[in-house]
């Protein structure tokens, strides 16, 4: 039982725990910094409230900023006119999506056009005859 009532918690020692606490806040103030210019998240869609109805309007018109505009004209662009290089693995199907070659439409080689023979003029002719006949109906 003695063994018992040793092992229960010591009393609180308030000089050790105010020492722990100011170690505490010591790390915390060495690690902080102290940020002056705000801004808007330019990749955050905003979201702009109104008014209240029957208020009245005490807002003065205010200048756009050039600077943010083009911020958040550039933060809403294609990820290949922002950035050089694809970011993830993801990004890099379809990175580059211009043709390799020049297409050449008139060259038979890689250029299928369509070709009517009596079959498929007469079913296209049945076709059009049925679309006729359903929107007669």
């Amino acid at each position: 039982m003695a063994d018992k009532k040793a092992k229960e918690k010591d009393p609180i020692d308030i000089v050790h725990q105010n020492a722990i606490h100011v170690e505490t806040i010591l790390k915390e103030h060495r690690c902080q910094k102290l940020y002056k210019n705000f801004s808007i998240n330019p990749y955050k869609k905003l979201h702009v409230l109104t008014d209240k109805p029957m208020a009245k309007n005490t807002q003065e018109e205010v200048e756009e900023d050039p600077a943010f505009i083009k911020i958040i004209h550039g933060a809403r662009l294609q990820p290949t006119k922002k950035y050089t290089h694809p970011l993830t693995e993801s990004q890099e199907i379809g990175w580059i999506s211009s043709p390799l070659i020049a297409s050449d439409r008139s060259d038979r080689r890689l250029n299928f056009h369509r070709q009517n023979s009596e079959i498929t003029k007469y079913m296209d002719a049945a076709w059009r005859l049925k679309e006729q006949t359903q929107n007669l109906g």
